[in-house]
């Protein structure tokens, strides 16, 4: 799939939170100034090119809806930074976490004790 833009993955996350939408539905949800309608159905048909939205007709007009879910998009998105910023490596991802204080090491221990908990339940 490829890349998306800032205003693409802005849109994206509306049909995540709000389901299937028209494109007159997308612009009221933004505050005044409101995007142009034009505007809108330009991302959104970008969206539906790149794979990410489908759509529903609906009379004369179309119903969009996302076909990516967010947690998909999620694990794409962390794999790919992990990759571009970490060599592909989780261990350097975690240390990193752990050094700039972002995940206490108590945390650490915690998550590692459920990982081992699964991982035994898996092989019995």
């Amino acid at each position: 799939m490829e890349k998306l833009t800032a205003k693409e993955e802005e849109v994206l996350g509306l049909f995540w939170k709000k389901g299937p939408l028209y494109v007159r539905e997308i612009v009221e949800l933004y505050e005044d100034p409101k995007p142009h309608f034009n505007t809108i159905s330009t991302i959104v048909r970008a969206l539906e090119e790149k794979g990410y939205v489908g759509h529903t007709p609906k009379g004369k007009s179309y119903q969009y809806y996302a076909i990516v879910a967010e947690e998909d998009m999620g694990k794409k998105s962390l794999s790919s930074i992990v990759g571009r910023y970490f060599k592909n490596s989780y261990l350097r991802v975690v240390s990193s976490l752990v050094e700039d204080g972002n995940i206490p090491v108590e945390d650490l221990r915690k998550l590692l004790d459920e990982v081992e908990k699964s991982h035994n339940n898996k092989t019995e």
